[in-house]
């Protein structure tokens, strides 16, 4: 056997998926929502950037710093820790072992009181609990082919993203009323909102909405073990040869299988512009379409379920039309619902809450079939390093959508009346970062394992 070719692993006959199964596994995107909702988007990270750790301005830059070196160790570590996990068959091992350390550090988080004193331990956590999510993500996804057939494989991944959203905004819900919202000077359980206590309490719930949650697919979902032939064949590897392996990888992908190359690139460019919708849509809500801070999270919660059910739903044409139709249809909605809201931006918020939505609607099964065309194009045992190459070069592309809201808000500014509101114009960029996606994407040819 040679390094570049697919490892052999059991036999998807001996191991038959079960409805079961794919329950278990969705139930980890519902349980990881918390560090994806409250940790990295809504709770923890508008905490730490508070009067209370410092100035906004500084606090941000060096959030910034520390993300991005969580990114930059996750596109250096995420391929070949996938490949290793391929290599000796312990996906499930490793998706636990990730999983809990980001619950772990999730918990710590507690003991970060608002004081200029605990900025860095805040920002230490947040960046360690994101390149370990990372890591485990990659397991998990590396998992769809283990709980679904050629047949249900865009079913199944469209039902783990969609709950992924709905269960982060039932977290949302529970810990905003019952910790975040004072009544009557404290929240619904009787948490005071002194000391920083609601949003620390709030971390330790998401820790363990994630620890309950991601249960069932460690306890159900049999590991991916090689067969004993193939065992035998691969001996243990140090580092510095996992690398030397995962470039012959990469070789060898690129020169048997280019299609997989090119969609790799071309998903890197999209997926940074959906990114980029969700990222960027609050702050055109309330800085463009005057939405209030409550009006903000009322339009959250509510793309939110949209992008759920949508997600839900489009997976069952994933699998009866391929992931490369819906992928291609939801883009050009994309692009549309966003040249509408920049062309009517002038309606006011109606505009926004149509076509916003309507964006939302596009943007979960965009995402889900781009996971579930990977995975019908990877060879067994292939799949946690093709994962780990799928995230990277995610990173890579992670400055377009930022760099190209920025760029046509500058632009904006230089072709409209001095003082003019023109942050509407940062759409055209996410638009146009979607379209390079498009474009790169319509030429990959489909292809099922």
């Amino acid at each position: 056997m040679t390094d570049g070719a697919p490892l052999t692993t059991t036999s998807p006959a001996a191991v038959r998926p079960q409805r079961r199964h794919v329950v278990a596994w969705g139930l980890w995107d519902w349980g990881s929502a918390s560090f994806n909702a409250v940790i990295t988007t809504f709770v923890f990270t508008v905490y730490l950037t508070s009067d209370a750790f410092g100035g906004e301005t500084a606090v941000s830059a060096q959030l910034g710093i520390a993300m991005t070196i969580a990114g930059v160790l996750v596109a250096l570590l995420a391929p070949v820790l996938g490949q290793r996990s391929d290599r000796r068959g312990r996906r499930k091992l490793w998706l636990a072992v990730n999983t809990y350390i980001v619950v772990l550090l999730s918990a710590l988080m507690f003991f970060v009181a608002p004081d200029a004193s605990y900025l860095w331990l805040g920002l230490i956590l947040l960046a360690v609990g994101t390149i370990f999510f990372e890591f485990a993500s990659v397991n998990y996804n590396a998992m769809l082919s283990q709980v679904s057939t050629p047949a249900t494989v865009g079913k199944v991944s469209g039902l783990g993203w969609g709950l992924g959203y709905v269960g982060g905004i039932v977290l949302l819900l529970f810990v905003y009323f019952g910790f975040i919202e004072p009544i009557g000077g404290s929240a619904l359980f009787g948490v005071p909102s002194t000391d920083g206590l609601p949003v620390r309490v709030t971390v330790l719930v998401s820790a363990i909405w994630f620890g309950v949650f991601a249960l069932p697919v460690l306890l159900t979902v049999p590991e991916n073990r090689p067969v004993t032939d193939a065992r035998a064949a691969l001996p243990r590897v140090g580092i510095v040869e996992s690398y030397r392996i995962l470039f012959r990888h990469i070789r060898t992908l690129y020169r048997e299988d280019r299609q997989t190359a090119y969609f790799l690139i071309a998903s890197a460019v999209f997926r940074d512009g959906l990114t980029g919708v969700f990222t960027f849509g609050g702050v055109l809500a309330a800085g463009s379409f005057g939405f209030s801070s409550g009006q903000v999270i009322i339009f959250a919660i509510a793309a939110n379920v949209v992008a759920g059910v949508s997600t839900i739903l489009v997976g069952l044409l994933d699998d009866r039309f391929g992931p490369k139709p819906v992928i291609v249809t939801a883009l050009v909605g994309l692009i549309v619902c966003a040249a509408f809201v920049f062309a009517l931006h002038e309606g006011g918020q109606i505009v926004f809450w149509t076509f916003g939505l309507a964006l939302c609607a596009f943007v979960g099964p965009a995402q889900s079939a781009s996971r579930s065309f990977l995975s019908r194009r990877i060879p067994k045992g292939r799949e946690g390093e093709l994962f780990g190459l799928y995230a990277t070069t995610g990173r890579a592309a992670s400055f377009l959508a930022p760099a190209m809201f920025t760029l046509f808000i500058g632009i904006g500014a230089a072709v409209s009346p001095a003082g003019a509101n023109v942050q509407y114009w940062g759409i055209v960029g996410i638009a146009l970062v979607l379209l390079a996606g498009l474009l790169l994407l319509i030429p990959v040819r489909s292809r099922t394992r």
